[in-house]
């Protein structure tokens, strides 16, 4: 595979590299895995906003719900799981922000 232009033959060879590396089965399990992850911490941070419990909690864990599903659509394999990762992980930090102001700030 050897041509006169060694700049389209380095470019072709890091593109097929690039596209074996995608197309691993493993690494698809694991952004899946990363993003299913996310939907529980992100569904565990909705949890935490009980009346009893400190908004700081859902913040910690709807923060790592939105880490884990960014980290998991960047990879591009649990596409819609990521997407719910990061909106529950979101609706916690903000339904917490608006609980801490209530309890704390506004009474």
């Amino acid at each position: 595979m050897t041509s006169d232009n060694p700049t389209a033959d380095r470019l072709l060879n890091d593109a097929r590299k690039k596209t074996a590396s995608l197309e691993s089965p493993l690494l698809a399990q694991i952004g899946i895995g990363i993003g299913a992850l996310g939907v529980v911490l992100g569904l565990v941070s909705l949890a935490f906003l009980s009346p009893f419990s400190s908004p700081a909690v859902a913040w910690g864990t709807g923060i790592i719900a939105m880490l884990l599903g960014g980290i998991s659509l960047k990879r591009g394999a649990g596409g819609n799981l990521a997407k719910i990762a990061l909106i529950l992980g979101v609706a916690a930090f903000l339904i917490g922000t608006f609980r801490f102001c209530l309890l704390y700030i506004g009474m």
